[in-house]
């Protein structure tokens, strides 16, 4: 299925881009978020009537990305856990207590906005998890797990 990008999307091309999907990905993710149309002569003709407005917007998103990512840059949080004596957790720490630990500290973010490296965090220890605000902008935070008292 051929769709035209009303914004950037990770991993699959830039604004105004017409590039081919599955059709459930267009139809469940891509057209219902507003993220592309799909690709007829009238939608294309549409786009390029509208393809200054859809620029400015997505620039104006990319400055709200940064201002959100430089506050959150470097930033380290310590999330407490119950552990074993070896330093197993019982359970794990998974995007949505990071979510939970990055709103806390200040920051609005969204559990899907989180990606961690590997799975979930298993182990006591220090962890760098990646916080994803626009397509072309990231920050990353250090979550600390330590063990509750």
């Amino acid at each position: 299925m051929q769709v035209i990008l009303l914004e950037k999307v990770l991993n699959l091309g830039d604004l105004g881009e017409t590039v081919k999907v599955r059709p459930g990905y267009a139809r469940n993710f891509l057209i219902p978020g507003g993220k592309a149309v799909l690709a007829t002569a009238a939608n294309m003709a549409q786009f390029e009537e509208r393809r200054a407005e859809l620029e400015r917007h997505q620039a104006e998103a990319v400055t709200a990305a940064r201002a959100q990512a430089e506050k959150l840059d470097g930033l380290r949080l310590v999330v407490l856990a119950k552990a074993g004596e070896e330093g197993k957790l019982f359970g794990s720490v998974g995007p949505i207590d990071v979510a939970a630990a990055i709103n806390a500290a200040g920051v609005e973010v969204d559990r899907s906005q989180v990606r961690m490296h590997g799975d979930s965090i298993r182990q006591l220890g220090e962890y760098p998890v990646d916080v994803q605000f626009h397509a072309d902008v990231a920050a990353t935070v250090t979550v600390v797990v330590e063990a509750e008292a």
